[in-house]
């Protein structure tokens, strides 16, 4: 037998929750084959074989375990079963039942794989209505990727449906919080009581931008292989406009205050486990295309359950994006220990006046909360403006005006 253990994911991290297993108690795997996801107060990550062989659970999904704590054995001396056909396995209940059955709600069927579950998000399709043809009806990749909507008059029919079948009631539903949301609510809760934050805000004309990215969008994806969003620009706008306010990018330790000489940004991510921040590391240094790559990078391993405890800690500032959401004006929370976040929004068109004549503009609402220990009235002001100046006119940045 070699066990199966729970690996060190951070210093500061000294248990974490079985999150999911993604293999059955008595399945066949392969050595370094992901077999058991676990949650962190940071990130989701996965657990690989030690070795090949019958997997025997030892731990179940839900329990609260220590580092180095052993969940799990891998009896090796029955490797040979792991190839052996599948006809030749001792018959199952569930492997009579035909194929259009559908899965049941336990174990691993209609179980997205990560990469499943990002494609069927891209989709907005829900996992429910896939058809599963990995091992027990799980969804795999090519599952997510073959798998087409319904009909808008069959997703109504199946909405209507839905809604008649259901009734109100007196029922609660009580869910344990994970590691992941209780560290998000605990430093929530710290940066409210330990701040004295305020929020200024202001207003970009985004005419300029959105011509730019529309003129130049399929040259700059041909030569650099990702798209150029609305991100990387205020990224690049926030790190000009910190040279010129250092304060926003600095940070209070004890009686002593920190100047960083970079700008190592902070991209608040929404995944299914709750927000997530990965740092861009001197985004100063880089150019729009890099800053673009970089971040969906990050995006796309933050949605996977994938990030490091490296990848998320150790930011200067930080910019949160509510406008993918619909929202038009938030007080985004400061990220601890940081001094600041910027707060994106929606961009709806809205009159404003130019020259003395009302014009229709395509404008987004921006927002700054600071920390006001540290961070003056005139400095939050003048870093909001910079960022809104230099985003009505890119060639600000070109130029480092």
């Amino acid at each position: 037998m070699v066990d199966v253990k729970v690996p060190a994911v951070g210093e500061s991290i000294a248990e974490v929750t079985i999150a999911a297993w993604l293999k059955k108690d008595g399945d066949m795997v392969k050595m370094d084959e992901a077999i058991c996801s676990i949650e962190s107060d940071k990130a989701t990550l996965e657990i690989s074989a030690p070795k090949a062989g019958k997997l025997k659970i030892l731990t179940p999904e839900g329990t609260t375990v220590a580092i180095g704590a052993k969940v799990a054995e891998v009896d090796e001396t029955q490797t040979a079963a792991a190839s052996a056909p599948v006809a030749a396995s001792a018959p199952k209940v569930e492997a009579a039942a035909p194929v259009s059955a559908p899965a049941s709600s336990g174990g691993d069927k209609n179980y997205p794989s990560p990469a499943a579950a990002k494609i069927l998000a891209e989709k907005g399709m829900d996992a429910s209505g896939v058809a599963g043809s990995g091992k027990d009806g799980r969804i795999t990749k090519s599952d997510a990727l073959s798998a087409q909507p319904k009909s808008e008059s069959s997703s109504m029919a199946q909405l209507v449906k839905e809604t008649i079948s259901q009734s109100f009631g007196r029922d609660v539903k009580r869910e344990k919080m994970s590691n992941l949301r209780k560290t998000i609510a605990r430093r929530l809760v710290e940066a409210k009581n330990t701040t004295a934050m305020l929020t200024t805000f202001n207003e970009v004309d985004m005419s300029v931008v959105m011509d730019l990215r529309k003129k130049y969008k399929d040259a700059f994806k041909e030569k650099h292989g990702v798209g150029l969003g609305f991100m990387s620009i205020f990224t690049k706008a926030a790190c000009q406009a910190a040279k010129m306010y250092p304060a926003v990018n600095a940070q209070i330790d004890g009686t002593d205050i920190i100047y960083h000489n970079y700008a190592d940004i902070g991209v608040a991510v929404s995944t299914p486990k709750g927000l997530v921040v990965p740092v861009v590391r001197n985004a100063e240094s880089m150019s729009l295309a890099q800053i673009e790559s970089k971040i969906l990078q990050l995006a796309t391993r933050a949605r996977d359950g994938k990030l490091t405890i490296e990848e998320m800690t150790g930011g200067t500032f930080t910019i949160t994006n509510g406008g993918v959401f619909g929202s038009m004006m938030s007080t985004p929370i400061i990220n601890i220990p940081q001094s600041a976040i910027l707060g994106m929004h929606n961009i709806v068109e809205r009159p404003v006046a130019v020259n003395g004549q009302v014009v229709i503009r395509p404008v987004m609402y921006i927002a700054l909360s600071y920390d006001h220990r540290i961070v003056d009235g005139r400095e939050s002001v003048g870093f909001l403006k910079a960022v809104k100046e230099m985003v009505e006119d890119p060639s600000k940045m070109l130029l480092d005006l």
